[in-house]
């Protein structure tokens, strides 16, 4: 039961704050919103401010939102409302309003992320959990449970900073390592080697090691009000980048479609952050905000990222593409959408047959 309410309240929250991001970037430059829904299916309750029902429906899966016009202008217009219409804005109104719910998505992000490391920074502790035999590091005296306090006079707060640190240095130019071990502050020169890694998306590469690996420890750097905003903007870029690069793996076949993952894996990602508390639970909707922000500005017809290709033309040309090259435009993706639900639904499957 966990995993489907966690499925919901996440998927629920995600798709509102997308769409309250068109909807309150309607507002805000003069288009008309008639309805504006938390939830679909039936409408349990509606009230109506202006030309908008404000209305809450049986399913509570995110929400939607209906402009005066619709973006294809093939709605009827009452004459009261034509000054509201989307279809009649210009370009840059319409690009602006599309561009609204993933740009929401990605703020919703940060204020997550700054909520989560309000709480401290979650962080491997520099403490050495492996050596490898014959590396550089052994050879150097280091041991399992070394804490590594400096490299080269230059404070060490956690392992991202010691490894940042080996793979900047030189196969040439030993390291000096100050180290703490039962107290006492010991130093050791290992002169790194390069060899053969692997990156985030599985690529081999080969930079300078000194062959030891991480505890499992984990320590807790305390933040202040501005400092954990700081964090949460980084911890949004960064995972905005690894979006962008996981999407150009996939298409270029580094990563290989297997590992695409749809509603089912969500559900049991989610089920299994909320048991481990708040804070994870937290950053994993970060997380899937981030991931709903970008591949949403996608230039996929269907997607708000091709509804913002066709309205960059229309700026360009002065005049809106034909609705004829639209619609077909518009089933083309949703093939390609189609397709993908497919391929996510029989990675999920695949996957709870062989767990």
């Amino acid at each position: 039961m966990i995993y489907l309410l966690s499925f919901i309240v996440v998927l629920g929250i995600l798709i509102f704050v997308h769409e309250f991001g068109h909807f309150i970037a309607a507002r805000r430059l003069g288009v008309g919103v008639t309805e504006f829904s938390f939830g679909f299916g039936p409408k349990l309750f509606g009230v109506k401010r202006g030309e908008t029902e404000y209305r809450l429906s049986a399913v509570p899966l995110g929400g939607y939102v209906n402009l005066v016009g619709g973006d294809s202008g093939e709605e009827d217009v009452p004459p009261e409302l034509s000054e509201k219409s989307f279809t009649t804005k210009p370009a840059w109104v319409k690009i602006a309003v599309i561009a609204a719910g993933p740009a929401c998505n990605l703020i919703f992000a940060v204020f997550v992320f700054w909520l989560v490391f309000l709480g401290g920074v979650p962080a491997l502790a520099p403490i050495i959990g492996q050596v490898l035999p014959d590396s550089p590091a052994e050879r150097a005296g280091l041991r399992q449970g070394d804490n590594v306090v400096r490299i080269d006079g230059r404070a060490i707060n956690d392992w991202e900073e010691l490894a940042g640190r080996i793979r900047s240095g030189s196969p040439d130019t030993p390291l000096v390592f100050t180290i703490n071990r039962d107290g006492q502050e010991i130093t050791a020169s290992a002169t790194p080697e390069m060899q053969e890694g692997s990156t985030i998306f599985g690529e081999k590469v080969f930079e300078p090691k000194i062959g030891i690996a991480a505890s499992n420890e984990i320590i807790q750097h305390e933040s202040t009000f501005l400092s954990a905003g700081w964090r949460g903007l980084r911890e949004t870029g960064k995972l905005m980048y690894l979006t962008v690069m996981t999407v150009v793996k996939l298409v270029t076949r580094v990563l290989p479609s297997n590992t695409l993952g749809g509603p089912i894996l969500i559900a049991q990602m989610a089920g299994d952050q909320a048991r481990q508390g708040a804070p994870a639970f937290l950053y994993f909707l970060g997380l899937l905000s981030v991931n709903l922000g970008i591949l949403n500005l996608l230039p996929v017809p269907i997607l708000d990222g091709g509804h913002i290709v066709f309205f960059s033309i229309e700026g360009v040309i002065g005049r809106p593409l034909s609705t004829r090259f639209r619609g077909v435009a518009q089933r083309v993706g949703l093939a390609l959408i189609l397709m993908l639900t497919a391929l996510v639904f029989y990675n999920d499957i695949v996957r709870l047959l062989t767990r």
